[in-house]
């Protein structure tokens, strides 16, 4: 510049050589010719001179506003030290004033210190403290929300190359992109340590609420504007690492994917740095976000079922793109779609974990798995394109006649598909621990986030169309099974082996021999539970519960149903009980009784608790008729519990009356039991008479042995001896009204006969039990009865005429099934021969 042209300046200027790099580069970018210092300096100086001016008036604003709120606190304070001030005068002169008490001088005063003065001298003290506390907060919120400014407009200012201008220098550029990740982990700590103020004053001061929502509307518009220019320098350098790679997609039908080259694992180390600190930015921001939601939702502890994280979002969202115009054509194939998102997700999954596992533990993300992430977002980006393109193009023609038939053979089809995918998936997450897990522990936890299924849970019209499609398909199944000869048979054959009878083995039924089920029922079973497991992936458990309640559910009633209509069907005769029927009926009541047992078993797992539990806490019940059961399928089981006892009553029914009718004849033939022994007998000859079974009674039990061993090979083991039990309980109650409460004469030689008659009846109930006497207690104490000695029958009768101790003679005698008007009937009939003299 020539001194001639050279402005004169009152004031001597600065060494240049002293001055910063930022203001030379401000120099130089406005002062770059001889002739710019002469043009620009006035308005230069004159856009300065106003920016000062805008600055300076600012300044004084704060300044007024902050002397303000001193003036206010001051004065404030001093009404607080007065009070106390004053509260001291008064304490000093309290024991002059306690003094006085006795003579009444000052109480009214000393009365109105204590209830008046105090409790306001402390309600102020409080309030003082309370707006000392708010005033701490607020500049204290007020300076971590500058620092937090001054750290968002530095980075907002580096995107676009320089704080002021374009044209800055290469050495002004290079400092501040090397200080921007920097400034941007400033940025986010300080909006962690704003949150971390917010959440106390919210915990501890819910009123303050406007101070809440000033610092909440200035930190939202500082992430408005801070979080796309973070994702958006992410995927620059995303971009600039080759993400996404090929998919080569072309070899997808012959099955020969070939292996895709990783640009995560191929980093240079330059580009390594960066692609961490961007990571752990964006995953430093995600929990910011949480944070804010779960203290903006006063810290509601519900977890959702997500477990992506933004950083890996923005590696599939890319992939996304480009698999979406593959996924266009494969629409009529879905397994290609799951082929090539299976491939891709394993090719990358081993990178993924290596590389960014330790970001997420720097970034100290408690919980959190790289590999979980990335096969979750995977799986919701081929949920995405399902729920929009397929399942809602499925559901429009489900709702066609003529498309329906095809529609749900194609809905099936996709349901199958989507189900071993998501068990493809979950397994490359259990990749490292699935051999030291059971196969309800490999599901566990994972199932409720990486599951396709999702698409159901917030779609209750296609879970419903899904429900009806898969109910249908079952009962089709049903009956085709139904249609087989077989159907209704049962296994017969006795195995309970030598030395084990029923009894014993009761205890131990499991499987389907034991039972002697029908394969009718294990079919249905088989059903059932393929059904249930089709939504075993499904993350919402109401929708679960939904689901199994709309099909198997169903499917278990319309089954009920077939087995009512079969029994109403079987024609039980007591007066010719037709051994087939009866075989039908057991057969109906093994079915019953293992679908029972089932259904129990599966409601005692954890699986089923939960979803009894989540619809017992829904809004809305999912069934009017099962809300108020103790289990999941309770209302089942108690509806078969009620088969069984019913139709076994009805087994019972039959017996027993077949067994009255044959025995009729016997029971009414007196003289069996009322004829006398010869003369040896009587006058002492010992000769041993061998008796046998009545032949009118042997018919009965010829009749009783026959069906007892026609339901024992047809019948469980569990319900044939409930059977057996009632049985005996009924034959004992009949002969006990026959014999305890008719007029038969019983003589010694009619006693023997019942008594072997009854031996005979015992013999029947052998194979069932050890001491079959046991279970017919009233004919065991009539024949103890009519054993007694003729003595004891006068000194019995003798006591039964007593009111009061009659039933306590019985039990001194060992009778207590028996009533004493049935014991004295016996006594009565009893007869004695008489002796010859």
């Amino acid at each position: 510049m020539e001194p001639h042209s050279a402005p004169s300046f009152p004031l001597s200027l600065p060494n240049i050589t002293d001055l910063p790099p930022q203001h030379l580069g401000f120099l130089d970018h406005h002062f770059s010719s001889h002739q710019d210092l002469s043009s620009n300096a006035s308005n230069l100086s004159s856009s300065l001179t106003q920016q000062c001016s805008e600055l300076d008036s600012h300044l004084q604003t704060l300044q007024n506003e902050l002397t303000k709120r001193a003036v206010s606190w001051i004065s404030r304070s001093f009404l607080a030290k007065s009070a106390l001030d004053q509260l001291n005068r008064d304490m000093q002169d309290l024991g002059l004033r306690t003094s006085r008490r006795r003579y009444g001088i000052g109480s009214r005063k000393f009365h109105r210190v204590l209830c008046e003065e105090l409790p306001r001298l402390a309600k102020e003290v409080k309030r003082i403290e309370s707006i000392r506390c708010y005033a701490e907060t607020a500049l204290q919120l007020e300076a971590l929300v500058g620092d937090l400014e001054d750290a968002a407009l530095f980075v907002m200012a580096c995107h676009t190359g320089n704080m002021f201008s374009k044209k800055t220098s290469s050495s002004s550029i290079s400092t501040d992109a090397a200080r921007k990740p920097e400034k941007l982990l400033l940025a986010i700590k300080a909006m962690n340590d704003i949150e971390e103020v917010l959440i106390t004053v919210v915990k501890f001061h819910s009123q303050w609420h406007s101070l809440v929502r000033s610092v909440d509307n200035r930190v939202d518009k500082i992430l408005a504007a801070l979080r796309p220019q973070v994702f958006a320098d992410h995927r620059a350098l995303l971009v600039s690492l080759g993400w996404p790679p090929k998919l080569l997609p072309s070899k997808i039908g012959s099955g020969q994917i070939t292996g895709l080259p990783n640009p995560l694992v191929l980093m240079q180390e330059d580009k390594r740095r960066s692609y961490s600190e961007s990571f752990i930015a964006l995953c430093a921001l995600q929990h910011l976000q949480t944070r804010r939601e779960e203290r903006q939702l006063h810290f509601i502890k519900e977890k959702k079922n997500n477990i992506q994280l933004w950083a890996i979002d923005e590696l599939v969202s890319p992939i996304a793109s480009r698999m979406e115009y593959h996924f266009t054509s494969w629409i009529d194939q879905p397994e290609y779609i799951f082929a090539l998102v299976y491939k891709v997700t394993g090719d990358f999954i081993t990178g993924v974990d290596d590389v960014l596992q330790p970001l997420i533990d720097r970034a100290r993300l408690i919980s959190c798995s790289a590999k979980e992430a990335w096969v979750s977002a995977m799986v919701q980006m081929v949920s995405s394109f399902l729920e929009k393109r397929v399942f809602s193009l499925l559901a429009e023609r489900y709702n066609e006649k003529h498309m329906k038939p095809e529609t749900m053979s194609s809905w099936l089809h996709l349901i199958d598909l989507i189900v071993a995918f998501d068990k493809q998936m979950q397994s490359l997450v259990n990749l490292d621990t699935g051999l030291f897990l059971t196969e309800s522990e490999r599901f566990e936890g994972l199932s409720t986030v990486i599951s396709v299924l999702t698409i159901f849970c917030n779609r209750l019209d296609w879970l419903k169309i899904w429900a009806k499609i898969e109910f249908k398909n079952a009962w089709k199944k049903l009956k085709i099974e139904l249609i087989e000869d077989k159907a209704w048979m049962i296994d017969n054959k006795d195995k309970s082996g030598f030395g084990i009878d029923l009894e014993s083995r009761r205890f131990i039924l499991s499987t389907v021999e034991d039972h002697r089920v029908p394969p009718i029922a294990e079919s249905c079973l088989k059903i059932v539970w393929e059904m249930t497991e089709r939504c075993q992936t499904m993350p919402s458990i109401l929708s679960r519960a939904r689901f199994i309640r709309s099909t198997a559910g169903r499917f278990l009633w319309c089954f009920f149903k077939i087995l009512l209509l079969r029994m109403k069907t079987t024609e039980l005769h007591p007066d010719d009980p037709d051994d087939d029927a009866i075989v039908r009926v057991c057969g109906l009541i093994n079915a019953a009784r293992y679908i029972e047992a089932k259904l129990r078993e599966w409601s005692d797992t954890v699986e089923y608790l939960e979803m009894k539990i989540a619809e017992n806490d829904s809004s809305k019940p999912i069934e009017d008729d099962i809300m108020n059961t103790g289990s999941f399928y309770g209302e089942e089981i108690r509806s078969l519990s009620e088969m069984e006892i019913n139709w076994l009553m009805e087994i019972i029914a039959v017996i027993l009356r077949q067994f009255e009718m044959i025995s009729c004849e016997y029971v009414k033939k007196k003289d069996n039991f009322e004829r006398e022994q010869d003369d040896k007998s009587v006058v002492g000859v010992t000769e041993v008479i061998d008796l046998v079974v009545s032949v009118d009674f042997a018919y009965a039990l010829d009749a009783l042995k026959s069906l007892l061993h026609v339901v024992r090979i047809n019948l469980n083991a569990k319900d044939f001896s409930d059977l057996w039990r009632s049985i005996a309980e009924g034959l004992d109650h009949y002969i006990c009204c026959k014999f305890a409460t008719r007029e038969i004469r019983f003589s010694g030689m009619g006693i023997n006969q019942f008594e072997t008659d009854m031996q005979g009846l015992l013999f029947v109930f052998q194979p069932f039990c050890a001491r079959p006497q046991a279970f017919f207690p009233r004919i065991k104490e009539i024949l103890k009865i009519l054993k007694l000695k003729k003595e004891e029958v006068k000194q019995l009768q003798a006591f039964l005429h007593d009111g009061e101790n009659r039933k306590r003679c019985l039990h001194l005698h060992g009778i207590s099934n028996l009533s004493v008007n049935q014991v004295v009937q016996v006594l009565r009939n009893r007869t004695f021969a008489s002796a010859l003299k």
